[in-house]
């Protein structure tokens, strides 16, 4: 199987997208499916009184920073970035890297860490993302358009999967 032309990944804020979340979840992001479970509120409260720390939201600045972070990682590893969209609770990002999409992400993840707590925007010590993510693999030229104008222009709408708080 040739390798995929972009990755398509989605991560989310520490304690903002819980399991059971009634705008819908994915319930095991390892295997490969990223199909979204209706919400489910006893799991949604038990993840709530599970949570080890606070829930992070980013303003515009803490967004930049992020997406300055992720920038920098594509243009050190010379890694194509397609798109990417920096929310108040989860980003996404359309690359094409010669790494598993994982490993794309656990950078992103990092370097995105670093930057906001050198800013002193986040904690020294504690969470900012979950625990890992969605990794869609995107196989096709119309793929990765559909992904890029997913990211550029479909994060205002309102529904299942949207952001609504910017």
């Amino acid at each position: 199987m040739p390798a995929p032309l972009a990755y398509l990944l989605t991560w989310t804020t520490y304690g903002t997208w819980l399991r059971g979340d009634p705008r819908g979840w994915v319930k095991n992001h390892a295997s490969g499916s990223d199909e979204y479970e209706p919400g489910n509120a006893g799991l949604r409260a038990s993840d709530t009184d599970a949570i080890a720390g606070p829930t992070i939201f980013f303003d515009a600045p803490a967004r930049r920073l992020i997406e300055g972070a992720i920038r920098g990682v594509c243009e050190q590893r010379e890694w194509m970035l397609h798109a990417i969209n920096v929310r108040s609770n989860h980003v996404h990002v359309v690359v094409t890297a010669p790494v598993p999409p994982e490993k794309a992400m656990t950078d992103f993840k990092a370097w995105s860490t670093r930057r906001l707590r050198e800013a002193g925007v986040v904690a020294e010590s504690g969470r900012v993302w979950t625990k890992h993510g969605s990794t869609r693999y995107l196989n096709s030229e119309a793929s990765v358009v559909r992904a890029v104008e997913y990211v550029i222009h479909e994060q205002d709408r309102k529904g299942p999967g949207a952001d609504a708080s910017g």
